[in-house]
C-alpha cells in the first residue's frame, strides 16, 4: 500500500512540475493554440513515467531500479529534443514556419524532463525512509 500512495502523491508532485514548466514556457514564448498539444502530451507524459516508476519500486532493489528508470527517462527526451531540433533545422528554406517551432520543441521536452525528476526525487526520498521489514537489519 505504501508503494500505491507514493506513486500517487508523486503523480500529483510531478504533475504540478510538468504542468508549471508547460505554463512557464507558454507565457515566455506567448504562446497560441498550438500549446494544447503540449499540455495534453504532457498528461500523458505524467501518467507513463509514474507507471514506469510504480513498476521500478517492486524490483530487487528498487533505490537502482528507480534510478535506472529516471536515467533513461531523462535520456530519451533528450534523444527526443535533439531529434526535434535537428529536424526543425533540417527543413528546406522555404519551409521557413518550421524555424518558428523551437517553442514546441521546448514544451514538449522541458516539462518530460521536469516530471522525470520530480517523480525520481519524491520516489527516492520515500524509498530511503522505507523501514525494513521481518527479520531485518533494525531488529
Amino acid at each position: 500500500m505504501r508503494k500505491f500512495f507514493t506513486s500517487l502523491f508523486a503523480f500529483f508532485l510531478s504533475g504540478l512540475a510538468g504542468g508549471l514548466v508547460a505554463q512557464w514556457l507558454a507565457v515566455a514564448t506567448n504562446a497560441d493554440v498550438e500549446y494544447i498539444l503540449v499540455f495534453m502530451i504532457s498528461a500523458l507524459v505524467i501518467v507513463l513515467v509514474t507507471v514506469a516508476f510504480f513498476i521500478a519500486q517492486f524490483m530487487s532493489d528498487p533505490r537502482r531500479a528507480t534510478k535506472l528508470t529516471a536515467t533513461i527517462g531523462v535520456a530519451f527526451f533528450v534523444l527526443v529534443g535533439v531529434f526535434l531540433i535537428g529536424w526543425t533545422f533540417s527543413q528546406p528554406p522555404g519551409k521557413s514556419q518550421w524555424s518558428g517551432d523551437l517553442p514546441i520543441v521546448a514544451g514538449l521536452v522541458l516539462p518530460g524532463i521536469a516530471t522525470v525528476l520530480v517523480q525520481w526525487l519524491f520516489v527516492r526520498w520515500r524509498l530511503a525512509r522505507s523501514q525494513p521489514g521481518f527479520g531485518g537489519a533494525g531488529t
